[in-house]
């Protein structure tokens, strides 16, 4: 019983001594900006992220002004540009003063027919290469 005493009064003593005791809120900051965090940490949670990726995508293909050939980069740009002026002097004739002229045109690869339709010009392209073809009618107005 005594030592239940002495552990009562040092249970006491203890609670009533040890004074005033003081705590401060705790306030939880998300770090993801997703979630509400701080925007300029997006850099480096995303370059953390790809260091720590260890698998890769097969579909990837390597970068295209690497692995290219410079003349074949400007052969193809060439027929971009060939088909692009094609298709703008096309869409200017239908719609301008002066009217479509039908006929067949070969540019590169691309074999393109010009034909005056009931429903308005149609143009056929075909890719010589591959056989896939695509047909555009240009409606009259």
């Amino acid at each position: 019983m005594k030592k239940t005493y002495l552990l009562g009064i040092l249970f006491i003593v203890l609670f009533l001594g040890a004074g005033k005791v003081q705590a401060q809120d705790l306030v939880y900051r998300p770090v993801n900006p997703a979630f509400g965090g701080e925007t300029f940490n997006y850099q480096w949670l995303q370059s953390s992220a790809q260091s720590q990726d260890k698998l890769k995508d097969p579909a990837a293909t390597k970068s295209s002004s690497g692995s290219q050939d410079p003349l074949e980069n400007f052969k193809q740009n060439l027929e971009r540009q060939i088909l692009s002026q094609l298709s703008r002097q096309l869409i200017t004739s239908q719609f301008g003063e002066g009217g479509l002229e039908p006929g067949s045109y070969t540019i590169g690869n691309y074999q393109i027919e010009v034909t005056e339709g009931t429903g308005g010009v149609i143009i056929q392209i075909v890719d010589i290469g591959t056989g896939n073809q695509t047909t555009v009618t240009v409606p009259y107005y």
